[in-house]
């Protein structure tokens, strides 16, 4: 296959955003009145509005043709069939697998993975239910009504942001708190407050050694101990995410309150497992269910749609197109729903650790790939960021998500939240040209002279892409099939890119150097060996401790 920037659609395209940089989407909209229904499409609850960006049918045809050319389709086949497409580490991308209705077998290795995934379901549902009814109880037969969900990464952030999203649909009678950080404030706090006869705590780690993972679940064990738990009481108060069987039971953990993981789901994709036990925990398993079902129903739509209405494709390339034709260094997550508030920092990971890669194959790029993500929930991020994107050189294109419904909802509140919504993104394409804003001041009584000058600073040129999502109401399924649209989009993306979405080696550096500098640190040593800078650092920490 040719080089990416060597395939005839890319050289297109190339030829296409240099036709086009002084075109204006104002313009578009008032040339074509069919526009915003030529570019909306709809699938497992969700609506696509993609009109407000920089596309016309040319450059969708060629996006189209590009992701043709670099066999986006063979790629997702063999995803969704258990190659190993993660190849440096010779693993399966099988996330899907865990959401997976259809009752047919999926092989990793020539085995069926499906029985393990169906019996760890049914060992979940079990243990939420023991836990939810009050038929698990603590060492001095007290119900739980507290876990204490210690994890890090995507074992952390995905159920802690999930719960958020889902609040209206929380269990009354048991609260998840949510530990990642290796500061003792975060667990000393959380601990402080909690009564041990009556805490669970929840530990998830793939190999029972995660650094800061195992640190707070010994932490989280002293405390037990101080509290008048014994060794013999911690298998009914500690449990894990674990495929390292002997070190939880080594800990004092029963075997049967182990829940497995498998080298084939990655960090930021294991939700849909044992991982997802807090999240199951705060909702019940019923709602958990749902949002397997909707993120199943998504990869229905990703592996069927055609490329005219494939909700992931569609986002994949229109973000593609600004990362490469534009210089579109970051893109910018806006949910105007409170509870989804936290939606950006997850799919901050899920993006940038997936396709935040310089190798494509066995080359280094010559093409930029993962963008920068961030975000804020809305109306907030209006009074603050939304100035540099309305006003600034740079171009960040956006993702508004709005749901029409919510619980308890009070018509004035979220009227004026849609209304901010959907001016935003109107702002950002129309703009006001000097000449508009002149004509409104002298219309107010300002002298030409002054409203010319004023009009220089107030212009906003606009031609600012965005998309808008919507959808009737977040419940479990939407979330679960929101959640697995953008999975799937950073799917393509890498696809298209050539890189590898499923490893993630710079997070890997950063563990092994943090281990061996926390040896120098915790040892006599007094020659820690490393740069000057790391070294002189090291130095002043361990002078400190003295």
């Amino acid at each position: 296959m040719a080089h990416l920037n060597e395939q005839p659609a890319w050289q297109k395209l190339s030829d296409i955003a240099d036709a086009i940089k002084f075109e204006h989407m104002r313009d578009w909209f008032n040339n074509d009145p069919q526009r915003a229904v030529k570019y909306t499409a709809d699938a497992v609850g969700i609506t696509l509005d993609y009109s407000k960006n920089r596309i016309n049918q040319e450059v969708m045809d060629s996006l189209f043709e590009l992701a043709e050319q670099c066999q986006v389709a063979e790629k997702r086949t063999a995803m969704f069939s258990g190659e190993q497409i993660n190849f440096t580490e010779h693993r399966a991308v099988l996330h899907t697998a865990l959401r997976n209705f259809s009752g047919n077998p999926v092989i990793v290795d020539g085995t069926d993975v499906m029985p393990e995934v169906l019996a760890t379901q049914a060992k979940m549902k079990s243990f939420v239910s023991s836990i939810l009814t009050g038929q698990h109880r603590g060492y001095t037969g007290k119900a739980i009504t507290d876990v204490v969900s210690i994890g890090i990464g995507g074992s952390f952030l995905g159920p802690k942001i999930m719960s958020e999203a889902l609040k209206p649909y929380w269990q009354s009678d048991v609260k998840v708190h949510f530990v990642a950080n290796v500061d003792a404030c975060h667990i000393q706090d959380v601990l402080a407050e909690r009564d041990a006869e009556q805490t669970l705590i929840l530990m998830s780690s793939k190999s029972f050694s995660t650094q800061e993972t195992l640190q707070n679940t010994l932490t989280a064990k002293k405390w037990f101990l101080a509290q008048g738990g014994t060794e013999a009481d911690i298998a009914k108060h500690f449990m894990a995410v674990s495929s390292n069987i002997k070190a939880a039971t080594e800990f004092g953990m029963a075997e049967e309150n182990i829940f497995p993981m498998w080298d084939w789901v990655g960090g930021r994709y294991s939700l849909w497992s044992a991982i997802g036990l807090p999240l199951a925990l705060t909702i019940g398993w019923e709602h958990f269910e749902a949002l397997l079902n909707g993120a199943y129903e998504m990869d229905c739509h990703f592996q069927t749609a055609p490329v005219e209405q494939n909700l992931p494709v569609i986002l994949a390339l229109i973000g593609l197109w600004y990362r490469n034709f534009f210089n579109a260094q970051s893109y910018v997550l806006l949910p105007y729903y409170h509870y989804l508030r936290g939606f950006p920092a997850y799919v901050q990971q899920l993006d940038m650790e997936s396709n935040g890669k310089q190798v494509a194959g066995d080359e280094t790029v010559d093409y930029e790939t993962g963008p920068i993500v961030w975000g804020s929930e809305g109306t907030n991020g209006q009074h603050s960021f939304h100035q540099l994107i309305h006003q600034s050189n740079t171009l960040i294109p956006a993702d508004f998500m709005l749901p029409l419904n919510v619980p308890k909802q009070d018509n004035t509140h979220h009227a004026m939240l849609a209304s901010n919504c959907f001016a935003q993104s109107q702002a950002l394409m129309q703009g006001q040209s000097h000449k508009e804003i002149v004509e409104a001041l002298k219309a107010k009584g300002v002298k030409k002279a002054e409203a010319e000058v004023l009009a220089t600073h107030k212009t906003m040129p606009g031609n600012k892409p965005s998309n808008t999502l919507l959808f009737e109401q977040l419940d479990p399924k939407t979330l679960g099939a929101l959640v697995a649209l953008y999975e799937h989009k950073v799917f393509v993306q890498g696809a298209i890119w050539g890189v590898n979405s499923y490893d993630q080696w710079g997070v890997e550096l950063g563990k092994v150097l943090g281990n061996q500098i926390l040896d120098k640190i915790q040892s006599e040593d007094s020659a820690p060996g490393f740069d000057a800078s790391t070294n002189q650092l090291i130095a002043r920490f361990v002078d400190s401790l003295k």
